[in-house]
C-alpha cells in the first residue's frame, strides 16, 4: 500500500474522529442545557400553582373566620386548584392540600369568630392551617426530581399502559402507585 494513502487516510480519519467528538460533546451540552431549562420551567410552573393555592386558602380561611355559611360557591376556584396540583404533585402535596381544604371548610361551617377568639387561637399556634402544605410543596420543590409522575423512572410502561383505561373511565383508583 502506498505511503501517501496511509497518511492521507489517517489525517482523514482523526478529522471525522475529532469532527465526531466536537459535534457529540456540543450537541450533549446543549441536550443538558434543554433539560434543565425544562426542569426549572416545570418548577416554575408548580411554584406558581402553589402560590396560588396559598394565596386562595389563605383568602378563603380569613372569610371563614368571619362567615358563617353553607355556600360552596366560593370554594370553586380553590377545588379547581387542587384539581390541578392531583395532575403533576406527589401523594404528599395533594394529601396536604386535601387536609387544608378539609380545615377552611370546617372553619366555614363553625361559629364566627371574634378578635379576642382569634388572638387567642393565634397564641394557641391554631392557626396554622397552611403548614403541613407548604412544608409538603417545599419538599416537591426541592427533593423530588423534576418530571411529571407519569415520566417517573419507577413506573413501567405495563402501569402506564394498564392506567390509560381507568383514566379514560374516569377511575383514578385503578391507577398503579410509585413506590
Amino acid at each position: 500500500m502506498n505511503p501517501t494513502l496511509i497518511s492521507t487516510l489517517a489525517a482523514l480519519a482523526g478529522a471525522l474522529i475529532g469532527g465526531l467528538a466536537s459535534l457529540g460533546s456540543s450537541w450533549l451540552t446543549q441536550w443538558i442545557q434543554q433539560r434543565e431549562r425544562n426542569r426549572e420551567h416545570v418548577r416554575s410552573r408548580r411554584e406558581a400553582l402553589f402560590t396560588d393555592f396559598i394565596n386562595e386558602a389563605s383568602r378563603l380561611y380569613g372569610d371563614a373566620l368571619s362567615h358563617e355559611k353553607d355556600d360552596v360557591l366560593d370554594m370553586v376556584q380553590l377545588y379547581a386548584i387542587v384539581g390541578r396540583i392531583r395532575l403533576i404533585s406527589c401523594d404528599r402535596v395533594v394529601t396536604s392540600a386535601e387536609r387544608t381544604l378539609d380545615s377552611i371548610v370546617d372553619t366555614y361551617l363553625a361559629p364566627n369568630k371574634s378578635l379576642h377568639e382569634l388572638r387567642t387561637l393565634m397564641a394557641e399556634g391554631k392557626m396554622d392551617f397552611l403548614v403541613q402544605f407548604s412544608e409538603a410543596a417545599r419538599y416537591e420543590l426541592d427533593v423530588l426530581p423534576r418530571t411529571p409522575p407519569w415520566a417517573a423512572p419507577s413506573r413501567s410502561p405495563s402501569d402506564v399502559l394498564h392506567a390509560l383505561p381507568a383514566l379514560r373511565s374516569g377511575r383514578g383508583a385503578d391507577i398503579p402507585k410509585v413506590g
